[in-house]
Parts: structure tokens; sequence; C-alpha cells
């Protein structure tokens, strides 16, 4: 058993690195995503995994949720539970790239290395921390409106990208993603309880982004991918449905990111001093633009 953060390559053969700059080109964006990305603010229905890709990272999400787990003392974060309602359970996690080689591996998908260094400005990439969101069926908990970078301002500057792939198909029944269109032009907003009341980021809005607070649900298949920029409002309703919703995340940052705090970054993570470039094992660069 071994802290897979020491490696910072693929480790398994799920994904396969293209060897060539041709090879590349077949996991470009077009213009026009990526204009609607800026436009917007998200950019949804990016295929990431096959079907095989998917069944692998399902068991593999099976294994890291075992509190049982032999390296479960890896995880920067791990709740059973996040849920402020007793009624309800929203599983969520960071760190557990570094116990299974699936979702190590899963960081260094071609499919989205490129599409990341094309939405952060064609940028080199640097892995900022991961996330497991699962909302069991019937009583599957909801993930208030937020803004991702509210919870990331130790990190400077401002350059960073999400990205949410589901495991199960994901509609509005089992509680999926939505978006407010353009509200990544809203400035930063304080943060919320995570998985609080859903409404409570209103609070905090004025009567002009109340007025164009227009949510947007984002139904995607399972292995599809949706990317959003760090100011984005977004949320997720409960679960109601007889189906599970399991998904990642994956958020990055542009490489030359430095850290703001002389505090750890992430629970177990040693300190990079405030003023220092971000770097080492556990925010390894992941796609380098010559």
């Amino acid at each position: 058993m071994r802290d897979l953060s020491d490696y910072s390559q693929p480790i398994t053969d799920l994904f396969d690195l293209p060897k060539s700059e041709e090879d590349w080109e077949r996991y470009k964006l077009s213009e026009d995503q990526i204009a609607s990305f800026h436009e917007l603010g998200y950019l949804a229905n990016v295929r990431l995994l096959d079907d095989e890709q998917i069944r692998v990272l399902k068991s593999a999400l099976d294994e890291v949720t075992d509190p049982k787990h032999p390296l479960h003392h890896l995880f920067h974060e791990f709740h059973s539970n996040e849920s402020t309602d007793p009624d309800k359970v929203l599983f969520h996690s960071l760190g557990h790239w570094r116990i299974h080689p699936a979702f190590h591996d899963v960081i260094w998908n071609p499919a989205f290395l490129m599409a990341s260094s094309q939405l952060l400005g064609g940028r080199s990439v640097r892995f900022w921390h991961d996330q497991l969101f699962s909302k069991p069926a019937r009583h599957g908990g909801n993930v208030a409106w937020h803004q991702d970078y509210s919870y990331w301002t130790r990190t400077v500057d401002m350059q960073h990208l999400t990205c949410w792939c589901g495991l199960d198909d994901a509609n509005e029944e089992n509680g999926c993603l939505h978006y407010i269109p353009g509200s990544h032009r809203w400035g930063l907003l304080d943060k919320p309880a995570l998985a609080g009341e859903m409404d409570g980021l209103k609070t905090m809005l004025n009567e002009e982004q109340l007025a164009s607070f227009n949510p947007v649900p984002i139904p995607l298949k399972a292995g599809c991918a949706t990317f959003h920029h760090p100011l984005m409002v977004h949320g997720s309703f409960a679960n109601h449905s007889l189906k599970s919703r399991r998904a990642f995340v994956l958020n990055v940052f542009a490489d030359g990111t430095v850290s703001d705090t002389n505090e750890p970054l992430l629970e177990g993570v040693p300190v990079i001093p405030k003023g220092e470039k971000m770097g080492g094992k556990f925010f390894p660069l992941i796609f380098k633009v010559d």
C-alpha cells in the first residue's frame, strides 16, 4: 500500500497519453466551445470516459468510500455525510487520488488535460485537488449555491478551473448540477456552508443579481463532464429518485499560481509559504505548454 501522490505520472493503462501533437488534436475543443465557456461561465457535455473507464472508477469509488480502507488516513477530507439535514445524505471527500490508481490516473486523462489547458487560455496546468460527491437514491442531500473560488482564496491569482464528471446519469430527478449563467461576472461572494441551506447565498446578492438568478439544469450522461469558471454560481438539489448520483470533481489552476497563506493549503500537506509558487508532489504539473 502506497501514497500515490509520490507518482506524478500515470501508473496504469486506463488512459492512453497521446505521443504526438497530431494525437492531441482529437481532444481539442472547438473555438465555439471555448467562446461559449467564456460567455456563459461553463461548458457542458464534454465526453471524458468510456464505459470501461466508468466501470473501473465506480468500483474504485466503492473501495475508497469505506472508512476502514487501510489508506483512509491519506484523505484531506472525508465526510460520510456532510448534509446538515438529518434526513439526507451527501458523501464528500478530498484526496482519493492518493489512494486508488484509477482516481490517480484520471487526472492524466488527455481529454481532461487538453480541455483544461484551453479553457485556462492555453496555459500549463497544475492539479489543485479532487473531490467525490455521492447522493444515494431516495435521500441524497443537496449542495448549496456557491462559488468554488470562495473556498480557495488561499491561492492567488484566481486562475482556476473545475471539472465535474458523472459516474451515473445525472438529471433533475437525482440532483444534477445547476448553473446561473453569467454569474461568473458577479465578482467574489462570501462562502456559504457547502451542504447547508440551498439558498443561503441568495441573501448575499443585490437586486440585479437576484433578478438574473435563473438556474439552468445540466443533465449529463455518465462519463460526460462539465467545466466551469471559479466564480460560477452553481449547486445541486436533493436526490429523491430511485437512482444514485455519483460524481468526481477535478480542480486545477494555471501554472504560476501562488500560496496566499502560511497555513497548510490542504489537510496533511506541507505548508507552501505565502507568496511562493504552488508546486511539489501534491500540486503536480499535469500539462505543460511549451
